[in-house]
């Protein structure tokens, strides 16, 4: 357990965890994921964490030692052991396509102005865009699929312009569960490790909190939240692709994954 040194007390982490948990329940009751079936993958989450990260020696601890772990009986490890399929967490083609090719659409200099928005395209640039990502997809093909998602549009000029807001998926249903599952480990994985740690919290997790305000002062500080967070991953996005032009150059595998996410949420405060 050496990445939990100091972990919370149960009870009061317990609590702690029925607040974010309720949201997810909420969205599994809508999905039609009954109890039984969520309580089955949570049983197999136990046992595979257990199995996989709690380990001090290195070694697969045995039956035995994951009942005293996770309270889960040795009949029932033997069955979902078995049973185990190999996770993947690879993210859809498509996702990975769009988020690289919308990357460097944002953060190279030939296609940005000078305060960091996405330069028109001709059809020339907008291959030329796709080529330096893929050669498997035909430009062609790439912006039809934009065009009918909302990424981008074609002007007047048969220039292909992008949309501001493409950093949220519409793709579909399979690019937005991808978004939820890896954002929200990330998070939680960061406010895990935070509040665990002896010393100074290793990650960044910090958010601005107002409550009772009116409607309007609402909808102004959202707006001007969701400004600032776009201007801040544009920003980051350059120097993300700076830095990795630069590591291209240096031999060795990369080995470290950085995700650095905003989010906004507003509600109307119960009476």
């Amino acid at each position: 357990m050496s990445d939990l040194p100091s972990p919370p007390a149960a009870e009061a982490l317990l609590r702690a965890l029925r607040r974010p948990l309720r949201p997810l329940v909420r969205l599994l009751i809508r999905a039609g994921v009954t109890f039984p079936v969520c309580a089955e993958m949570l049983r197999c989450l136990y046992v595979e964490t257990a199995a996989k990260d709690l380990s001090p020696d290195g070694r697969p601890p045995t039956d035995s030692r994951l009942t005293l772990l996770t309270g889960v009986h040795r009949k029932e490890i033997r069955r979902l052991r078995e049973a185990a399929e190999p996770g993947d967490d690879a993210p859809p083609a498509v996702v990975t396509l769009n988020s690289q090719l919308i990357a460097r659409w944002l953060g190279l200099p030939e296609t940005t102005d000078e305060g960091g928005d996405p330069l028109p395209l001709s059809r020339a640039g907008f291959d030329a865009l796709v080529a330096g990502v893929t050669t498997d997809l035909r430009p062609r093909t790439v912006l039809d699929n934009w065009i009918a998602q909302g990424i981008a549009t074609i002007d007047h000029d048969e220039r292909i312009r992008l949309n501001v807001a493409a950093f949220v998926p519409r793709e579909g249903g399979e690019a937005r569960l991808f978004y939820l599952s890896r954002n929200l480990h990330d998070h939680v994985a960061a406010a895990a490790a935070n509040v665990s740690a002896a010393g100074a919290p290793p990650f960044l997790e910090r958010s601005l909190h107002y409550d009772r305000l009116s409607p309007e002062a609402a909808a102004k500080l959202e707006a001007a939240g969701r400004a600032a967070a776009q201007q801040l991953l544009v920003d980051l996005n350059r120097l993300a692709l700076s830095l990795v032009e630069d590591e291209e150059k240096v031999p060795g595998a990369p080995t470290r994954r950085v995700n650095l996410g905003i989010y906004l949420y507003g509600e109307d405060e119960q009476a």
